[in-house]
Order: C-alpha cells, then sequence, then structure tokens
C-alpha cells in the first residue's frame, strides 16, 4: 500500500504454492474449476484445490489457528463475496493475498471477471495485479453476559449487534475510549469497514466508504428516532457496544455469520484489527465501475449512463 493508501501492485512472480478455493454449489463454478486448476498445475509447483470453500474455513477458523498446511502464496477463490468472506476468515491473522473471481449476482470483494479469469490470473503472477489493502475490524466479548465472554472473532464486512426473534427494539450504548457517544433503540447496529459499507451497512442506509479509506461505520438498523443517524468514526476509535435493554437473546454476527449470543448487560468491544487484508485486483480495476454495475446504478446524464 502507498503512503495515502491506494492500491499498489504487487509482485507475485516468485509465487509456487496456490490453494484454489472455490463455491461448488454453483453450476457456473463447476463448469470451469478443473480448466482454472489445470492452467494453474502449469505455471506452480503446487495447487491444491478445495470444492466447497464454506465448509474448508469451518475447519479450519482463524480463532483456532486457521489453516495447518503448507502455506500457499496465493489464494485463487471462484465464487461471489461469500466465498472471498470464508477465505478471509481463514488466514485473517497470517494474510495470504486473494484473487477473486466473481461468479456471484452482487458482489465486490471479487473483482475479476469469470469470463476474463485467464487474463486476471496471468496479471497476478506476473505481479501486474494491484493490491487492495483492506481494513478489518476486531471484535471480543467483554463481561459475563454472553455465551462465552472473552471470545475474538475478526470481520473483513462487519460485526452486528442484532435483536432475537422476540419483540421489542434493542437499547443499545455505543462508547469510544470511554467517552459516551449515543444510545439507540433500534432492531440492532451494524459495524462495517469499509468493505463493508456495500453491504448490510448500506442495505440499511449507511454511506459508502472508498475501499481503502479508514474508518468504522456505525449504522442503526430500523432506529426508533429519526435523529439515530449513521456515523463514520476514527479506524482507531475503540468502540464498546452495551445492551442496555433487551426482550431477549441477542445475536452476535461477523461477516453474516453467528458468533455469539448477548444477554442484557452484555458487551462487546469493536477495533481496528492489526493487519489489512491484501484482494488482489486487475490494472484498470475500477472499485467504482464495480459499485455501478452490480447495483445498477445511473451515474450520468449520459445516454447508456457513462461520461463521454
Amino acid at each position: 500500500m502507498t503512503c495515502d493508501g491506494e492500491p499498489r501492485a504487487r509482485e507475485l512472480t516468485e509465487a509456487t504454492r496456490a490453494l484454489v478455493l472455490a463455491d461448488g454449489s454453483k453450476s457456473e463454478v463447476d463448469e470451469c474449476l478443473d480448466e482454472v486448476v489445470l492452467w494453474l498445475e502449469e505455471r506452480l509447483d503446487e495447487v491444491v484445490l478445495e470444492r466447497d470453500v464454506r465448509a474448508f474455513s469451518e475447519r479450519y477458523p482463524a480463532d483456532r489457528g486457521g489453516y495447518d498446511g503448507s502455506h500457499p502464496d496465493l489464494v485463487v477463490v471462484l465464487g461471489g463475496d461469500g466465498s472471498v468472506l470464508a477465505a478471509v476468515r481463514i488466514f485473517a491473522e497470517d494474510p495470504v493475498p486473494v484473487a477473486g473471481i466473481h461468479f456471484g449476482k452482487v458482489g465486490f470483494l471479487a473483482p475479476i471477471e469469470a469470463r476474463e479469469w485467464e487474463q486476471g490470473l496471468t496479471e497476478v503472477l506476473a505481479g501486474r495485479a494491484l493490491v487492495e489493502p483492506r481494513m478489518m475490524l476486531e471484535t471480543r466479548v467483554l463481561g459475563a453476559a454472553s455465551d462465552e465472554p472473552g471470545r475474538a472473532a475478526v470481520a473483513l464486512n462487519d460485526v452486528v449487534v442484532l435483536r432475537g426473534s422476540t419483540r421489542g427494539m434493542l437499547a443499545v450504548r455505543l462508547a469510544a475510549g470511554g467517552e459516551w457517544i449515543s444510545d439507540y433503540r433500534a432492531d440492532g447496529v451494524i459495524f462495517a469497514t469499509p468493505s463493508g459499507s456495500t453491504a448490510y451497512s448500506l442495505a440499511a442506509g449507511g454511506p459508502v466508504l472508498a475501499p481503502h479509506m479508514q474508518g468504522i461505520v456505525a449504522t442503526p438498523i430500523a432506529a426508533h428516532a429519526l435523529a439515530s443517524r449513521p456515523l463514520v468514526l476514527h479506524p482507531d476509535s475503540r468502540l464498546e457496544v452495551q445492551v442496555v435493554e433487551s426482550h431477549g437473546p441477542v445475536t452476535l454476527t461477523v461477516d453474516g455469520h453467528v458468533f455469539d449470543r448477548l444477554d442484557e448487560g452484555g458487551a462487546i468491544s469493536v477495533i481496528r484489527h492489526r493487519n489489512a487484508y491484501p484482494l488482489l485486483a486487475p490494472v484498470g480495476s475500477d472499485p467504482w465501475r464495480r459499485l455501478r454495475e452490480r447495483l445498477g446504478w445511473r451515474g450520468s446524464f449520459v445516454a447508456g449512463g457513462e461520461p463521454g
């Protein structure tokens, strides 16, 4: 990463080992997977294939040591954003560059289009790809009002405190560095990275941050008061989130996966993780173009949506 946080070229010409993680449930992935693996095997010393990326990530979560096989120089993911998130969960504590080949519908973390996979991987192995260092969050359960106090998890997209199926809103208190910021009465609160600002947080009305920015977005979900608005907080904020009032168990999710349950009085911390995760993108890849195309934005007065 350059000093201003912009993506830069990543040298991978010395890569000898690749781990291929695939969403085998997608027929279009299955159709080209063997061809991708064969192509890599002709260029690298070792290629390991896992056809079910989600099951693989459940076997090797980062909080239990991560992957215990030969450490790859490169991870190639075939799937959508969920597949990339699964790969990041494995290597969050010791990041390996990820080249995501996009087979999803709306997704932003896999910038190599499926029809251009050979060109994209050629750029990656030749050292011409860009690395997009993505900020991550670490959340830790505080106090005794949880299933397992002290547990920690890492998120590339978001950490969410969400009410259960019982009626009634949550009352959640947010503080930074011991200084009270606000109380929210809502269905929950999302704490998102810039990468996660285009996911659940966006659906809840949060702002979109540039991928290379540093910051934490706090977005209430269906807040009771119209004055409760999303906040963009300093990336080095040490956030404490306490469940002040609830009408049943509260769910803590990390990148869409249930991580723990909180009771009334339970609390978590949210901070920037020490690692930024390196996602690889082809030269000329434009995250704003990906955003426009995959969200169907029409950001121009010119016919067709693109400026002349």
